[in-house]
């Protein structure tokens, strides 16, 4: 967070703007969460074509060389895939002296800030891709052009949207001239503003974003995302087939965490013999 509020800050004096006042401190507010009866530490997963309830989750990093499971982090299936992955590659590089030269990861790691902080060590990166949401009869966000240079998008109607601010939250706003909307004929399928004033958002580090999709579209990148497959998603299938990883033999984060690690060492002994035959 500190890292993205200097961002946010030298982006604002960038375009002339002020700074934003430290947030207040207010007291937390209460969040109503789904919680197990009988394993508190377990969370409730909802996921797109994935089994609803209470689960864990492995975050799991294999080699692309052997296919060796190099870090297994269990946590409760409420927290997402991507939010401990940077702080687990930290710890890698560090703790093995890993030097990391490319990353294959899911769709569901495409986040501003880890395709910046892959950017920032130079490690190049292939994450898949996930299609947008989009609202049925309206324009695309792909349809506006962003020009670098000048710093704003242009519509598919050719109209100016100029930059505005930019939030707490790490989003330059873009918005229209509500006179030239407001004649638009093709206004209903933009934007559904009282004021005709359409509004577009881009992240500070979208730069880096679009710089990782990109990778995905190369020959290097389509070779390393194929061979993610045949890695870390060959080591779950293993896990589960031949390890009983489909279910958590016992309660509570510490112990799923025993059965997790003593999976992995057990895969890696497996290839390790077959290294050595």
């Amino acid at each position: 967070m500190s890292e993205l509020d200097q961002a946010v800050k030298e982006d604002r004096h960038a375009h002339g703007k002020k700074s934003l006042k430290p947030k207040a401190t207010t007291e937390c507010e209460l969040k109503e969460i789904k919680q197990s009866t009988t394993d508190s530490d377990s969370g409730y997963m909802t996921r797109e074509g994935k089994p609803q309830g209470f689960f864990y989750l492995d975050h799991r990093t294999c080699d692309k060389q052997a296919n060796i499971i190099t870090d297994v982090h269990v946590t409760s299936a409420a927290i997402h895939d991507s939010v401990p992955y940077l702080e687990r590659l930290e710890r890698q590089t560090k703790r093995f002296g890993f030097e990391v030269h490319s990353v294959g990861l899911d769709a569901g790691y495409m986040s501003a800030h880890i395709c910046h902080s892959l950017e920032q060590q130079n490690i190049y990166s292939v994450i898949g891709y996930r299609r947008p949401t989009h609202r049925k009869g309206y324009f695309y966000k792909r349809q506006f052009h962003y020009d670098s240079e000048k710093d704003h998008y242009v519509c598919p109607m050719d109209q100016v949207l100029s930059y505005k601010t930019t939030s707490r939250e790490g989003y330059r706003h873009y918005q229209s001239n509500p006179k030239q909307c407001l004649s638009c004929e093709k206004r209903s399928q933009c934007t559904q503003n009282a004021k005709a004033i359409k509004t577009l958002t881009r992240h500070v580090w979208e730069e880096a974003k679009e710089a990782v999709d990109q990778h995905r579209l190369t020959e290097y990148g389509k070779k390393i995302y194929a061979r993610r497959k045949e890695t870390v998603e060959r080591s779950f299938a293993d896990a589960k087939q031949l390890h009983g990883y489909r279910y958590a033999r016992f309660r509570g984060l510490e112990k799923v965490k025993s059965q997790c690690l003593l999976t992995a060492a057990a895969q890696n002994i497996k290839k390790l013999a077959l290294l050595c035959a």
